[in-house]
């Protein structure tokens, strides 16, 4: 059975997308996916949501004051996220940690949704990653969103009973994922192949793509 015969292999990524954990377990799996993809096979992948920081303010506030009362000091902040940025480095990811704005996530994964209803969830989300960790915007400002999804040509409700219904749903999706046991993410769940959890090397990615698709086929 080559690749294109298999059957279509389903994805649930649950993630936030301020989390540089989601950001580089996403890199990875996006790469083995582009290589099953690019042997002729299909996949479908869908987003959970998954908010880190819900209590963030919604002003939004510099990452780097956030990580110094965490670690104890700036100095203690700098040396924990270097070899952070080193790996992001290693991945051909710019990982910014001075710049990015701490924010809660809800408006991003309202976004988010959008785009998966668009069929533009993958671009969409890699975006917003990079918005967040390598250009230091507020992914909360309704501004930078619209932006954002013009960039990647994803039609938003930005106010009125549309967006509304989309934060009605994103609740609801929110309590459901809380209610699955979700405490820390990202997740990985491939249909017929299990679950894989946090930054996976890029093979493990591409094993359960293709044990996926064995199943299914």
């Amino acid at each position: 059975m080559t690749t294109a015969d298999r059957a279509t292999v389903r994805v649930e990524i649950t993630l936030d997308l301020t989390c540089v954990h989601s950001y580089l377990g996403f890199t990875r799996f996006e790469r083995a996916a582009r290589r099953h993809r690019d042997a002729g096979g299909t996949l479908d992948v869908t987003f959970l949501p998954f908010r880190v920081s819900p209590d963030a303010p919604a002003a939004g506030r510099p990452l780097s004051e956030v990580h110094a009362e965490f670690f104890g000091s700036a100095e203690n902040a700098a040396r924990a996220t270097a070899g952070m940025a080193e790996t992001g480095a290693r991945e051909g990811l710019e990982f910014d940690f001075a710049r990015a704005v701490h924010v809660d996530t809800f408006e991003a994964h309202r976004l988010l949704a959008a785009a998966g209803e668009q069929g533009l969830a993958e671009p969409m989300a890699e975006r917003l990653f990079r918005a967040y960790l390598t250009d230091g915007l507020n992914i909360g400002d309704a501004a930078t969103l619209t932006r954002l999804a013009a960039e990647i040509g994803v039609r938003r409700a930005e106010t009125g009973p549309g967006a509304d219904a989309e934060a009605s749903r994103l609740r609801a999706e929110l309590d459901r994922v809380r209610a699955l046991g979700v405490r820390s993410v990202p997740l990985f769940r491939f249909e017929g192949a299990g679950l894989l959890s946090g930054a996976q090397p890029e093979e493990a990615f591409r094993r359960a793509i293709e044990a996926a698709a064995r199943h299914g086929g």
